[in-house]
């Protein structure tokens, strides 16, 4: 008998995520995160690293939130100023029906990332 393949997380997928416990300003509850680490990664140690992602209108004036247009055209935000490293196996991840973010969203969310941090720094 045939052993159902697990699903793992990949890179510029899009996932939901309890983000609970919350701090502060932190993002919290179940929301979309989209994925920055590679699925060899989140296989081996069973972390996630991401952005949080939202359709809360406040995010409009936000500069470190990336804006696009789901499906149906559901407007959508990536925040690049919250990055998180999550345990996902625990956090019980399942994948979100958008599946991935389009590839110039993750580039862009990408950047923003990358101005906050300056990993070439």
């Amino acid at each position: 008998m045939a052993t159902a393949k697990l699903w793992v997380p990949d890179r510029q997928d899009i996932i939901w995520i309890d983000f609970n416990p919350q701090v502060g300003q932190e993002m919290k509850d179940l929301h979309p995160m989209l994925v920055l680490s590679p699925k060899a990664f989140n296989a081996r140690t069973s972390l996630v690293i991401g952005l949080p992602m939202t359709t809360s209108a406040s995010n409009n004036t936000n500069p470190f939130a990336i804006k696009f247009a789901g499906p149906k055209s559901v407007t959508s935000y990536v925040l690049a100023h919250q990055p998180k490293s999550l345990d996902w196996r625990k956090r019980g991840a399942k994948p979100h029906a958008w599946k991935q973010v389009p590839d110039g969203v993750l580039l862009e969310s990408c950047a923003a990332l990358e101005q906050i941090i300056a990993i070439g720094a």
